[in-house]
């Protein structure tokens, strides 16, 4: 992708955010903006920088993490295409508190605060919408909590597989569904907060009962509704 011919309003038009903003105001926003191609491994952001923007990841996927004393990854989040993230950070005028690293190579649209502030002062609609996004991941870490907290290993795996089902499977109680991991096993065992072996052998367990059958990254799902029903 050519980042000089990329059409940052008609991106930003797209995103849920921004579509009830009129063109010249994206054309205003868009020029408080900027757009990165990182490779596998590039940083978005690290602890302790200021936080002065958000981010929108256009193209591959953003990891999410914090690092222990010790060293050890805890993944908080897998930011993929069209997902924001950092947009509450943005407005406590504190530094990162997590790091962000491209998991393959990835555009990232970065949207400036001053920018920001000013469509909010303009409009304050876009404040509500922004609200409702920043909510909306509150409600994602609250239910990450309760799974963590009220959930064993194997159904937060199971709970993983039926969340990358698509819209057409949604609608039917029982139905087929094929999973392509996104990011590594490893990356996923740790935003579950179970271990890699862990996660490798509950896929095994899951395999031996024919609920699902793993070909490297491609998960196959018989019947949704059986393995939703496994350990229930």
């Amino acid at each position: 992708m050519d980042l000089q011919q990329f059409d940052i309003p008609r991106y930003l038009a797209n995103l849920p955010l921004f579509q009830e903003i009129a063109p010249p105001d994206l054309e205003r926003l868009a020029s408080g903006c900027r757009l990165r191609k990182l490779g596998r491994g590039e940083s978005v952001f690290t602890v302790g920088m200021p936080c002065e923007e958000f981010h929108v990841t256009v193209t591959g996927q953003v990891k999410l993490f914090a690092l222990s004393p010790a060293g050890q990854e805890k993944v908080i989040e897998l930011a993929g295409p069209g997902v924001s993230f950092a947009e509450a950070l943005m407005f406590t005028g504190k530094p990162y508190i997590i790091n962000a690293q491209a998991l393959s190579e990835s555009i990232v649209l970065s949207v400036g605060k001053a920018a920001v502030v000013r469509e909010i002062e303009d409009d304050p609609r876009f404040a509500m919408r922004m609200l409702a996004g920043i909510s909306r991941r509150l409600h994602g870490l609250v239910h990450d909590v309760q799974a963590y907290s009220l959930h064993n290993g194997m159904q937060r795996v199971i709970g993983y597989l039926l969340h990358q089902e698509n819209p057409a499977a949604a609608g039917s109680a029982s139905a087929a569904l094929k999973v392509s991991l996104p990011v590594s096993k490893a990356t996923i065992a740790s935003r579950l907060s179970i271990t890699p072996e862990y996660f490798s052998r509950v896929l095994h367990e899951l395999e031996s009962a024919g609920l699902i059958t793993v070909d490297k990254r491609e998960i196959h799902i018989p019947d949704t509704a059986r393995l939703a029903s496994h350990c229930a």
